[in-house]
């Protein structure tokens, strides 16, 4: 929804909040429920009231539970029956510097105020401990905004007893709690309300008469500024994130048209402000690559020209930073279409980038769900696509770092795959070996990360937090399996998961996910060959399959039916139970991968 879109009218969409949540219940997406618990040490309704508004239009539908005022510490560690039974999927701790009992006193000694500083943290630190043991769920906590005032001016940042030095040092433990548990593998994420009330104005935000009034701990107009980051957070941890940008080159990677203007006379580089904005611009994209955000071009340009422009010596970016380069005069909307399908995504997967209103608007009525934000003014770029929060950070693996170079892999596996008449000669010539085994610690946050991205084949659609993956793993009822691929073109990273229960002798499938990336590559054969083995370890002799059918699986529906399970049930929704009698002598299914089990 366009009106839920940075930048965004914070005063519209708290405005017309009611009729905006109408539009989007109404709009017929299909959405994932998730249950947040949002405990509060201040007023908080507002909150989750427009909170709502853009998980809805991430496709999350969310379920609240809010504590009483200022109830948060009390809740978390003395949980009531209501939120005890509510059993979070998400938890968001919504506090502020108001939250902070005790500050530091002029008199106090560097000891004093070390006591006092740590003994702030402990009641966080307690209470976060607390939280995880509980629920297992991931934990978001605000960090501290900068106080209002300064009452020993410029020196209140480095004096022991200055409130802001207090507040920054607060908020440095809250990072290293944060980085410890990034390290370990916990779900534990800082919502950077010190950031945000810097861009929206601290004096503003902080507005007193807001807390006195009506306790709320930053300005109301604030408030979508504040849930549009919670949100981001949450569509990250689900796997909602945009895939790649879609970028534009004449006046949006450089100044100038370079067909008319020539390659030099294209404005990139410290020659010319201009150039040095558009310099930094492309600086800012080649860092998203650097996160494994896939860059790809869609120019209406001569290939030759839009090539040299992308090749200036005072570029930053060069041809070989991007996946797919379209410079033709096809339409942009036909253009990103074919984009898509060569990286094998939805188009809304990805960001259309390009300074041309008209451009944009074709694209997003051709393109329904495509974002294409506002590029007003080059010295904007950076800030409206920053802001946009369309690549949150919260999980970097070293597969989303290698993304780009998978990519690429990919499309010079499909040009190999041209040059073969015969389709097995084919998967012989990737010399295909895959990894295959119970899951990992140190592969756990990837593996919850693939069960809630968009494009991979989920038979099941379940989703899973890492907690409950980790609760899979360790439970000895369960058979979890990882497939992990290589070729002569490099490593596609972890592409497959298994999870199946025993229960009765037999073997359910709780999940079976394969990556669109290598479907029909015998990685869905070697996983099934694995399962087999692993199932008759544990004297299991038949496997149930389920397939629950979604607008993003329906290409998979038979896929049970190719491993050899006959088909039992299937109810009105489409909803298919399958069978697998393992014989006593199975014959493998895979005949391309050379596979090392563990």
């Amino acid at each position: 929804m366009h009106e839920l879109e940075y930048p965004f009218d914070n005063n519209y969409i708290l405005k017309k909040s009611k009729s905006l949540k109408k539009a989007l219940l109404g709009d017929g997406s299909s959405r994932i429920t998730k249950k947040i618990a949002v405990l509060g040490g201040s007023t908080t309704h507002d909150i989750i009231r427009i909170l709502e508004l853009f998980l809805l239009n991430y496709g999350i539908e969310p379920v609240f539970y809010e504590s009483e005022y200022g109830q948060y510490y009390q809740d978390a560690m003395f949980p009531g029956e209501e939120l005890s039974s509510f059993n979070p999927d998400i938890i968001f701790v919504h506090t502020s510097n108001r939250n902070i009992k005790e500050y530091p006193d002029m008199n106090d000694t560097d000891e004093v105020v070390e006591a006092k500083l740590n003994a702030t943290y402990r009641h966080f630190e307690t209470m976060w401990q607390k939280l995880s043991d509980t629920y297992h769920c991931p934990i978001i906590q605000n960090n501290f905004e900068a106080p209002f005032y300064r009452l020993l001016g410029n020196r209140d940042v480095y004096d022991v007893h200055g409130r802001l030095s207090f507040v920054n040092r607060l908020n440095e433990k809250f990072n290293e709690y944060a980085r410890k548990c990034a390290k370990e593998g916990t779900s534990f994420f800082i919502n950077d309300i010190n950031y945000l009330s810097s861009c929206y104005g601290l004096d503003a935000w902080s507005d007193p008469m807001a807390w006195h009034m009506y306790k709320y701990a930053l300005c109301i107009p604030a408030i979508p500024t504040l849930s549009f980051n919670i949100a981001n957070i949450i569509k990250s941890i689900y796997g909602k994130n945009k895939k790649g940008l879609v970028l534009d080159l004449d006046n949006t990677l450089w100044g100038g048209v370079v067909g008319d203007d020539g390659v030099d006379g294209i404005e990139i580089g410290q020659e010319t402000n201009l150039g040095q904005v558009y310099s930094e611009f492309q600086d800012y994209i080649k860092m998203q690559k650097d996160l494994g955000v896939v860059l790809t071009i869609d120019s209406k340009n001569e290939r030759e020209n839009a090539i040299a422009g992308i090749n200036h010596p005072d570029g930053k970016l060069k041809e070989e930073d991007f996946v797919i380069i379209k410079a033709n005069w096809e339409p942009k909307s036909e253009n990103l279409k074919a984009i898509a399908t060569e990286l094998n995504v939805l188009p809304e997967s990805l960001v259309f980038v390009d300074d041309n209103p008209a451009e944009r608007e074709i694209v997003k009525g051709q393109l329904p769900g495509t974002q294409a934000p506002e590029m007003d003014s080059p010295e904007h770029y950076i800030r409206i696509l920053d802001h946009s929060g369309f690549f949150e950070a919260t999980l970097i693996s070293e597969d989303d770092k290698k993304r780009n170079e998978m990519y690429m892999a990919n499309i010079k596996r499909a040009s190999l795959e041209e040059s073969f008449a015969d389709y097995g000669e084919y998967l012989k010539s990737l010399e295909m070996t895959a990894d295959i085994a119970p899951f990992e610690k140190m592969y756990m946050p990837r593996i919850a990360q693939l069960t809630n991205k968009s494009n991979q084949f989920n038979l099941t659609t379940k989703r899973y937090t890492q907690d409950d993956i980790e609760k899979a793993a360790a439970d000895p009822a369960n058979i979890t399996l990882y497939g992990r691929l290589t070729d002569k073109f490099g490593d596609n990273g972890i592409v497959s998961l298994v999870i199946g229960n025993i229960r009765e002798d037999a073997l359910h499938m709780d999940l079976w996910l394969m990556s669109c990336r290598v479907l029909k590559r015998d990685m869905e054969f070697a996983m099934m060959d694995a399962l087999v083995a692993k199932a008759k370890d544990k004297n299991i002799n038949t496997i149930y399959g389920y397939y629950y059918p979604t607008a993003k699986n329906k290409m998979v529906k038979d896929f049970y039916l190719l491993q050899g399970f006959e088909k039992v049930s299937e109810d009105a929704a489409g909803n298919i139970t399958f069978k697998f009698d393992i014989p006593e002598e199975y014959d493998n299914k895979n005949h391309y991968i050379d596979v090392k089990l563990s």
